[in-house]
């Protein structure tokens, strides 16, 4: 198998397929596209996703921290804790982990999430470092946001632009590569990227105004977490790439390095389905918060495509991510 996630037919044909045991008090079990595991509590439910960090060099501790917490966005929920496992190759040292955990804790305090536990080791079974964190949220059972949830005729919005992580973390781990052709300040603007990491403010407000469905935008890029969401949901969907908004900083990278920012690593961007009425609050809604949202495409019966102008094309599954091809 290649680098990046395992592919959706063998998720299907081994993980899947050997998670047998049920429990009734589960309510959301492991699917493609389904972002978190979802435990009945009675009135309220216990909201947890797990996520490892394996493709950047820098800026892992923040990064830690706001992709486990994303996936908890995307049911509509605020994260509360997040407990941390780290995996620090030999040679690993004091300055490093202080490093790593104050990094950790400003991302934590900027979504008000505690870290509320964890393990960590020096191993030679790594040759760099490896965290994995796993976030925990508390809902309300009636209010409960799936990924599977998108209906036929819903719109699909989009917040912020394509790439955005992907995009930070190359400005970030190939600076002094990309110097060479591109200037100076346009890298530096990409790695302020990082900034914009975490979606739980447009997770919380969707679920407030009410969607159908929602997913964080991890491996894969914008086009496999629309292909994921839709084939969580059993439907089609209609994609307009015209209308998928790329910020400039990534379009000049992925220029450079020859990869797709439609298939770029994205965590900061949230796609959500919703119906046309509450489509429409939505995007009402997060302009009165300043957070960038788009309206990019459509739920439909069964096809999943992307159009570009006239030209028609088949929405695939997400494959390798292109961060892989230069990290």
């Amino acid at each position: 198998m290649e680098v990046g996630k395992v592919p959706t037919d063998i998720l299907k044909e081994v993980i899947f397929k050997n998670i047998q045991h049920k429990r009734s008090e589960v309510l959301v079990r492991p699917n493609i596209g389904e972002d978190c595991a979802v435990v009945d509590f009675g009135e309220n439910v216990c909201v947890m996703s797990t996520d490892p960090i394996t493709g950047a060099v820098k800026d892992i501790g923040s990064l830690s921290i706001h992709i486990s917490c994303n996936d908890i966005a995307s049911n509509g929920v605020e994260p509360i804790g997040v407990m941390m496992t780290i995996l620090a190759p030999i040679g690993t040292t004091k300055e490093d982990l202080s490093y790593v955990m104050q990094e950790a804790n400003r991302a934590a305090a900027s979504i008000n999430v505690e870290i509320i536990g964890g393990h960590s080791e020096i191993t030679d079974a790594v040759n760099r470092m490896v965290i994995t964190t796993t976030a925990i949220g508390k809902q309300k059972k009636a209010a409960m946001v799936t990924s599977k949830g998108a209906q036929v005729g819903d719109h699909v919005i989009m917040t912020k632009h394509a790439g955005l992580e992907g995009t930070a973390i190359i400005a970030a781990d190939l600076e002094d590569q990309l110097r060479k052709a591109i200037p100076q300040e346009v890298i530096d603007n990409a790695k302020g990227f990082a900034k914009k990491i975490s979606v739980v403010k447009e997770g919380v407000l969707a679920g407030t105004v009410g969607v159908n469905s929602m997913h964080d935008v991890t491996e894969g890029g914008i086009l496999g977490a629309l292909w994921e969401l839709a084939e969580a949901s059993q439907v089609g969907i209609e994609v307009y790439e015209d209308k998928i908004p790329i910020a400039s900083e990534t379009l000049k990278i992925c220029a450079e390095l020859s990869i797709d920012p439609l298939r770029l690593i994205s965590s900061g961007v949230m796609v959500m389905a919703a119906s046309k009425e509450k489509a429409q609050v939505l995007l009402e809604t997060f302009k009165e918060h300043a957070i960038e949202a788009t309206m990019i495409g459509k739920i439909t019966k069964e096809e999943k495509v992307i159009l570009k102008g006239t030209t028609k094309n088949p929405l695939e599954a997400p494959k390798t991510d292109e961060l892989y091809k230069v990290i």
